[in-house]
């Protein structure tokens, strides 16, 4: 990818979260009727929520993809061996199944950092099968 590109890129997704970040906060009149910092806080970690709730499905989506892929690049390598490396289809797998269990992973650590009981800073928004 060119460079430029991706730096155009990055700074386009930066400055979505950042409005994102910023119209919630107004939306909740945090800035304009001056109740302080903690509302500012909350709207932020009601936004990081949303944050691990949109990691979650993608980790999800892409490792079923990656699998699918995987399935069908151990096709292409049986029709034609000298085509398609078997190592493709072997590291597509492993990378799905890494995907899969990024949701566990968050809960995980999140229960490791923050304990078990711990309502205000744990995380949320994360599911597992």
């Amino acid at each position: 990818m060119n460079q430029s590109l991706e730096k155009a890129l990055w700074l386009a997704m930066g400055a979505l979260v950042c409005l994102c970040i910023g119209t919630d906060a107004l939306a909740a009149g945090s800035f304009a009727s001056g109740t302080g910092i903690g509302a500012v806080a909350g709207s932020v970690k009601s936004n990081l929520r949303s944050i691990a709730s949109l990691i979650t499905a993608g980790a999800y989506v892409a490792g079923m993809g990656f699998g699918v892929g995987a399935i069908v690049k151990f096709k292409a390598h049986k029709d034609n061996p000298t085509q398609v490396a078997i190592s493709v289809p072997i590291a597509m797998l492993f990378i799905a199944a890494a995907l899969l269990f990024v949701p566990t992973v968050f809960k995980t650590t999140g229960a490791t950092l923050f304990g078990a009981s711990g309502v205000q800073g744990g995380i949320s928004g994360v599911a597992s099968f």
